[in-house]
């Protein structure tokens, strides 16, 4: 569930079986008071015109739309005696475009096609600023789909590292603290093979940022930290020492980086 700011109305977005409905009522409550939002959804929902609107939306969307009820209402929609709620929309036709939702976050929520016809029932501008606070939801919301990628990266391989560290470097009868350096001097073998500093240095460098070097990574990098965490695992494993292992680790994040970088069908992760 998210919230976007139209026109000083705060409008609730909820996400299900992967597919975000925006709420009518939130967006009916901008118009008028709260106990005018359902008259207003009703009335909306009982025109020809937004009857054919619904309907060839489900027709496209939904293979289990019933087709027969839709025709019912459509030849009825418009005449004063017309009356439909949408739990009716919704049970009689099927309908997946538009649902209804009980308890804290309760109302009427649709699919963002639908929400958008909607506001203009509402009004044009109104309309024209709900589609703008939409797609810049969607857009900070892949900016932080590419920030959970680029941290789950990193950690691919990262328990294979630390258990080869563990078990061929750490010595019997050590304390934590000595283990925790020993790690510490591990990492800083990638970060130097692959950005060309420790995470000391970097940190001396950047007094400004927060986080760590690797919290700066593109993804590109990070999809070749975490290939050397295994390759350094491996080498760990077949007793290499320190040195010669920071040299072949460096080589191999040249080679890495030049492929990434240099693949054009690879252009999104750059």
């Amino acid at each position: 569930m998210a919230k976007i700011i139209v026109q000083n109305t705060e409008i609730t977005v909820l996400s299900q079986n992967d597919k975000d409905y925006i709420s009518l009522t939130d967006m009916a409550n901008g118009k008028q008071s709260e106990s005018r939002a359902a008259d207003i959804i009703k009335n909306w929902i009982r025109t020809r015109y937004t009857i054919e609107f619904l309907g060839t939306w489900e027709m496209i969307h939904n293979p289990n739309f019933k087709v027969v009820e839709f025709d019912h209402f459509r030849m009825q929609a418009g005449l004063p005696s017309f009356v439909m709620s949408v739990s009716e929309w919704i049970e009689k036709t099927n309908a997946i475009g538009i649902i209804v939702k009980k308890g804290r976050y309760g109302g009427t929520y649709a699919f963002k096609d639908i929400a958008f016809e909607f506001g203009t029932a509402i009004s044009v501008t109104f309309k024209l600023y709900l589609i703008d606070e939409f797609q810049r939801l969607k857009e900070e919301e892949q900016k932080q789909l590419g920030w959970t990628a680029k941290r789950e990266l990193s950690k691919i391989n990262y328990h294979i590292h630390t258990d080869a560290i563990k078990s061929h470097l750490i010595p019997e009868e050590i304390t934590a603290a000595q283990a925790s350096i020993i790690y510490a001097e591990e990492a800083d073998v990638l970060n130097v093979a692959m950005f060309g500093m420790t995470a000391k240095q970097w940190r001396e460098a950047n007094p400004d940022l927060k986080g760590n070097i690797r919290d700066y990574a593109t993804i590109n990098e990070l999809i070749c930290l975490s290939n050397m965490e295994n390759i350094n695992a491996v080498l760990i494993n077949e007793g290499i020492p320190q040195g010669e292992r920071l040299v072949k680790l460096n080589q191999i994040a040249i080679q890495q980086m030049q492929v990434l970088e240099g693949n054009n069908n690879r252009g999104l992760l750059k």
